[in-house]
């Protein structure tokens, strides 16, 4: 058995309509416990691997391998990946009009069990789950009534998120600029809970522009993200440099 959650070896990608490669010899190695930041200038493709790693379909692989958990995931269709213990905390989460975020977060639960085996939540079950679960976070029982972020502030969208990060107990969970438009309290609060989820039998891949959220959530190593690949990693002195001098010193090597 590897000691890496995930592998990504020598990955090329891009958008399936576009011949533009955006991911260019991608390597990276994340073990079990670990922080890892991915830190790149507007327009590198940071997005573009989240997107890959959970198998959004307007994104083609074109060589490299991932193996997550042992397994190719690239032979897992998303709702595989995401049972597998893969989640993605988006910047800009969607929202779904006619389905309330108590049903969504039943169904999300139940059919993770179901892919693991487990017997489905009955509704008192889930309902003393959920309630347990959404007052730790500060999401309300009218949130959880509410259409699927229908109407809801940037802040409440992102303890929603933490919500399902805790519910769901993923080994891997993929923030794709969640400090984006927060301000200082919402983006606490979504550090806060990142942290009572992260332990040592999970890790954590934090993709971000900037150094306030990995103020919060420490990270165990930062990597530069440029033109499609990792040009160099470090520890968190990284992105301090990062965030005094900017890319260039690094874009120039």
């Amino acid at each position: 058995m590897s000691d890496f959650l995930l592998q990504i070896k020598n990955l090329h990608a891009g958008i399936t309509d576009d011949k533009k490669e955006i991911i260019k010899g991608l390597s990276l190695d994340i073990k079990a416990g670990e922080v890892h930041a991915i830190m790149g200038p507007n327009g590198a493709g940071k997005s573009t691997l989240s997107y890959v790693l959970t198998g959004k379909s307007d994104y083609e692989v074109t060589a490299g391998d991932i193996i997550f958990n042992g397994k190719n995931l690239l032979e897992l269709s998303p709702s595989e990946r995401a049972s597998e213990g893969l989640f993605l905390s988006m910047q800009y989460p969607v929202a779904i009009p006619g389905v309330t975020t108590n049903v969504f977060l039943k169904h999300a639960i139940n059919a993770q069990r179901k892919y693991k085996g487990l017997p489905e939540l009955d509704a008192a079950e889930f309902l003393k789950l959920i309630r347990g679960a959404a007052k730790e976070f500060d999401v309300s029982s009218e949130m959880l009534k509410r259409e699927i972020n229908v109407g809801f502030s940037g802040g409440e969208k992102k303890r929603l998120e933490i919500l399902q990060l805790s519910l769901l107990q993923p080994s891997l969970a993929i923030l794709d600029e969640a400090d984006s438009g927060l301000d200082i309290d919402a983006l606490r609060t979504v550090a806060e809970g990142v942290n009572k989820w992260h332990n040592q039998n999970n890790s954590l891949l934090i993709i971000t522009h900037h150094l306030d959220l990995l103020n919060y959530i420490r990270p165990d190593f930062v990597h530069i993200y440029a033109d499609g690949h990792i040009v160099k990693s470090g520890s968190m002195e990284l992105a301090e440099d990062l965030e005094a001098n900017g890319y260039r010193n690094y874009l120039e090597e």
